[in-house]
């Protein structure tokens, strides 16, 4: 397995479009018991087919703590309550579990109503607000029978389990929809907003129509309303051309990464601005392309196919569907960013597809597989929560 850095090799051949929708979350699913790495150690390294002099090998760790839950269906969105218990959401039951944080024990909250799921759509991310304390509100993006949207639902433990999520109050509609493509993360930022990574549906020129919300990273008031400083003052739109976005994190310095599903060449790992454009369908990877922004790091899509990113020990951590590995992503803090370090991978092939990521604070982190979202093939234990210990 070779480190990749934001050089790599280009893929020997092309596909066709719907093709690349229909396997960029799916490929070949791994064996039922089929042998694998240890997990507390990254699968061997090969050299890299094409120079990465400046880029010297990473020495990172992944270890297993422990499974905090298992048998969960179609996991996508997690958030973390006050104290420490989870919030899962289920893409395909449309249901919200909470997970306790110590003991795994599961909760039924309640359904989100409204939900369609379809293809990659459903109930997808999950936020806690940061008033939570004072309000108990849960953001939420999901699918429905005509759009993409977000809401906020009150949570209120002392009703009864499944009857503890009010009735949804929608803050942004008309996020378009389709089979494929339909983003879904939504994470609070350190400035309080609310921020909400969209797909393009397949239709690629939705990523570059600046009126679209589709092929966007938006960033929004709790309420739903357009943020002073977003590009332009009317809008939520916040950066665009991507091709579709599910994952959102912020590094020490407080700025925004974000990965995306490539379409046959190249998935990325972008450091985002306000008001850049950063390429798709024009561009894919590196380009080099006046006028679009160039990925910080890319990866063939048979080895990433990437949701959800989280920060933590100074490195970025992406979770990978269809290249069932986690990521690492070590980085220098420089405002030109470049890696430290070759990008290095973890976890291959051991517990099939990864979802989700999230900080759980320090050096550990709460991942998430997805093995029973319909392009894996699941084990009677899965879908899992695991506590990770990084470096």
């Amino acid at each position: 397995m070779a480190h990749r850095g934001v050089v790599a090799v280009l893929a020997s051949a092309s596909l066709l479009l719907s093709a690349a929708c229909a396997s960029e979350e799916g490929e070949p699913p791994r064996a039922s018991g089929s042998p694998s790495p240890a997990a507390s150690s990254p699968p061997p390294a090969s050299p890299s087919p094409e120079p990465t002099a400046d880029l010297p090998p990473a020495e990172g760790s992944v270890d297993v703590v422990s499974t905090l839950a298992e048998g969960l269906p179609s996991p996508w969105g997690l958030a973390v309550l006050p104290g420490g218990d989870l919030l899962v959401a289920s893409r395909d039951e449309a249901t919200v579990t909470r997970i306790d944080g110590k003991s795994g024990k599961k909760t039924h909250v309640g359904s989100v109503p409204g939900v369609a799921p379809s293809g990659e759509g459903g109930l997808l991310g999950l936020a806690v607000a940061p008033t939570f304390g004072a309000d108990h509100l849960v953001y939420a993006y999901f699918t429905t029978e005509s759009d993409n949207r977000i809401a906020r639902m009150q949570y209120d433990e002392s009703k009864p389990a499944g009857q503890q999520l009010g009735a949804p109050d929608t803050i942004l509609r008309g996020i378009p929809k389709g089979s494929v493509h339909n983003g879904g993360r939504i994470a609070f930022g350190p400035d309080r907003m609310l921020y909400a990574g969209t797909g393009e549906t397949g239709d690629t020129g939705l990523a570059q129509d600046r009126e679209s919300l589709a092929g966007k990273i938006l960033r929004m008031t709790p309420d739903g309303e357009p943020v002073h400083g977003n590009p332009e003052a009317d809008s939520v739109v916040y950066s665009w051309g991507h091709r579709n976005v599910q994952g959102l994190a912020w590094d020490e310095q407080k700025r925004l990464w974000a990965s995306e599903f490539g379409q046959d060449t190249w998935d990325e790992l972008n450091l985002v601005e306000p008001g850049k454009n950063y390429g798709w369908p024009e561009a894919e990877g590196e380009q080099g392309e006046r006028g679009y922004i160039d990925p910080v790091a890319q990866w063939k899509t048979s080895e990433a196919s990437p949701s959800g990113i989280a920060y933590a020990g100074g490195s970025v951590w992406m979770a990978g569907l269809r290249g069932e590995r986690l990521w690492r992503v070590p980085l220098s803090g420089e405002p030109d960013e470049e890696p430290l370090a070759a990008p290095q991978a973890f976890l291959e092939g051991e517990y099939g597809r990864l979802r989700t990521v999230v900080a759980a604070g320090g050096d550990r982190l709460w991942l998430v597989t997805s093995a029973t979202d319909g392009r894996g093939n699941p084990e009677p234990e899965d879908d899992r929560i695991l506590l990770l210990k990084v470096t």
